[in-house]
């Protein structure tokens, strides 16, 4: 297939992006355009109901999040940000459908009620249609997990089991969450310790960008040896059923998706 220039950048801003990210059907996100000018889009009900995001330092990682949660709020889905480092994601504060939480403890509440919420789904007879789509946002994942594993440590007591009940709500969630309407955006590289040596299965679309050789063959060996990677900014490789597709992504501001999702709908003004 015939490569394309990729453009320099992909704002939300562009003339006619957002109308086509706006024209998706419900549980499909845009990630950007491929280098044949295909869009790269994550789609939840079919056969990608978590995302894998993992990059090396300044890699992008965050916008990636933002954009992807952004376009499944304005579909009506609610979301849990975990947002360790506290400023990575602002924006979310605002939102009404929105969970923020930054510091370990706040974090480790909001995943055991997660895993309440997950079993209330799951028991729930018929369909969940009416049921808001739950996108659970993990950045810096790994640092989270670490951090919840030692916070579970400090008031653990004998008969508690021995895991974090925030890392096994994280990992119920991946295991059960497309029948729950749950679904996963996880920054960071599955952990064999933390989430199970099967992990990584588990998200049908891996975006990544600033990676290392070992990361390439652990995250995507289906796709073939690493490809060479671009340092430009918002640069990604884009792993689907085992084809790699180099794409530009989506740059959305905190502005642009505060505005985006709180300016009155046309029934509204």
């Amino acid at each position: 297939m015939k490569k394309t220039a990729l453009p320099k950048m992909l704002s939300f801003a562009a003339p006619d992006l957002r109308e086509q990210i706006e024209a998706l059907p419900a549980g499909t996100a845009l990630i950007g355009i491929s280098t044949t000018g295909r869009a790269i889009a994550v789609d939840l009900d079919a056969e990608c109901p978590h995302v894998l995001v993992c990059t090396g330092s300044g890699g992008g990682s965050t916008t990636v999040l933002r954009s992807l949660t952004a376009q499944f709020l304005h579909q009506g889905a609610h979301a849990l940000v975990l947002d360790p480092k506290r400023i990575s994601h602002l924006w979310a504060k605002t939102l009404p459908t929105v969970t923020h939480r930054g510091n370990v403890a706040g974090i480790h509440d909001a995943l055991v009620a997660l895993a309440s919420e997950l079993k209330r789904r799951l028991d729930t007879e018929g369909d969940l249609g009416n049921v808001p789509r739950l996108i659970v946002a993990i950045d810096e994942a790994d640092t989270t997990l670490r951090q919840l594993a030692r916070y579970w440590e400090t008031f653990r007591q004998k008969d508690d089991p021995k895991t974090s009940p925030a890392i096994t709500a994280i990992e119920e969630a991946l295991w059960a969450g497309r029948a729950a309407r749950v679904h996963v955006i996880f920054d960071g590289r599955p952990s064999a310790g933390a989430l199970g040596a099967q992990a990584h299965e588990l998200f049908a679309t891996v975006i990544l960008s600033r990676f290392t050789a070992d990361t390439w063959r652990r995250l995507a060996p289906m796709a073939g040896p690493a490809p060479k990677q671009s340092t430009h900014p918002g640069r990604f490789h884009v792993v689907q059923q085992g084809g790699t597709h180099e794409t530009q992504a989506i740059l959305m501001s905190d502005a642009d998706v505060v505005n985006w999702l709180t300016e009155p709908t046309d029934s509204e003004s």
